[in-house]
């Protein structure tokens, strides 16, 4: 992907700025994003002087999009992406995950741009009877608006590419790590140890059991599929393994040098972290392997590496 301008949606935060990294080189990137990230624009600051990078301050619910002129391509992050609290506010997710994204097709069928990289999500699975489970797996039945709200986008997704000839590349996200994470169990098992070293809170039962990607892997096999793939396609992104979330525990004490430190288990509802938890994800990733990619980390590797990153980026 060179000398192409490319849309990135919620490019400051975390595998959005991973992104615009990957490509700000060869290509001129536009960024929009309201920041509303906990970290503003910590992650891309450093772009602004580059002549290839341009950044919009800007909500996509509230903005006029067609003042964004002569992109190639969109690569669409943008979405509440805390799981967590969906059953707070299910509108929440469908505003800023629905809407936005129908929005985003509506600029690109008016402006003529024919191709989306969209960042969809295991949760679309909800609890999958099949393990690993492949991207024909059925009927779809998620557990948390978050799920439900990617779902749809995947559904506006293909109708517009039939309607329009949009060719719109769509990965199903395993549970990403990594450097410039603003949330996930790494980043809160790091703030609560830095607050009580002597003990850490696991929601759940720690039990739970997910396939970890770390986030250059992502960026990169989202690129690497695009560019092979010669129509719209689903595609999970993930690793072969899964990882605890009890050794996850393990590995944050490990890599703050801790010692002794107790577990306190929340229990929930058959031993999720919270309502809408999946408690195990596990992808078959055969059709990503078939297109040739082939990730640098595994499942435990990459939680190892994006603990290092997370206490170096907090502490």
């Amino acid at each position: 992907m060179k000398d192409k301008n490319i849309l990135i949606t919620g490019g400051a935060g975390f595998i959005g700025s991973n992104m615009v990294e990957k490509l700000i080189e060869t290509n001129n990137i536009t960024v929009i994003d309201n920041l509303n990230n906990h970290v503003g624009d910590k992650f891309i600051k450093k772009f602004n002087a580059n002549k290839n990078f341009n950044f919009i301050n800007d909500d996509i619910l509230k903005t006029d999009l067609e003042k964004i002129k002569n992109i190639d391509i969109v690569i669409h992050f943008s979405a509440n992406s805390d799981v967590r609290y969906g059953s707070d506010d299910p509108m929440k997710d469908f505003d800023n995950n629905v809407v936005v994204t129908q929005k985003i097709l509506e600029y690109m069928r008016k402006m003529e741009v024919n191709e989306i990289l969209f960042a969809s999500s295991s949760t679309v699975y909800g609890e999958a009877k099949i393990m690993p489970t492949p991207e024909n797996y059925g009927p779809y039945m998620p557990i948390s608006s978050y799920g439900a709200s990617k779902m749809a986008n995947e559904g506006f997704i293909t109708a517009y590419s039939h309607y329009y000839g949009i060719k719109g590349s769509i990965f199903r996200f395993a549970n990403i790590v990594g450097k410039n994470s603003t949330h996930g169990v790494i980043y809160d098992f790091i703030n609560k140890l830095n607050k009580n070293k002597n003990e850490l809170e696991i929601l759940g039962d720690g039990t739970q059991e997910k396939s970890y990607m770390h986030v250059i892997d992502c960026v990169n096999s989202m690129i690497f599929i695009h560019e092979k793939l010669d129509k719209t396609d689903i595609i999970n992104l993930g690793n072969e393994e899964t990882t605890s979330v009890k050794k996850i525990a393990d590995y944050v004490v490990n890599g703050l040098g801790l010692k002794n430190v107790e577990y306190k288990f929340t229990g929930g509802i058959n031993g999720r972290g919270w309502v809408g938890d999946v408690k195990k994800t596990f992808l078959d990733i055969q059709k990503l392997k078939n297109l040739g990619w082939k990730s640098k980390y595994t499942s435990d590797e990459a939680v190892k590496t994006a603990v290092e990153e997370t206490i170096d980026q907090l502490n």
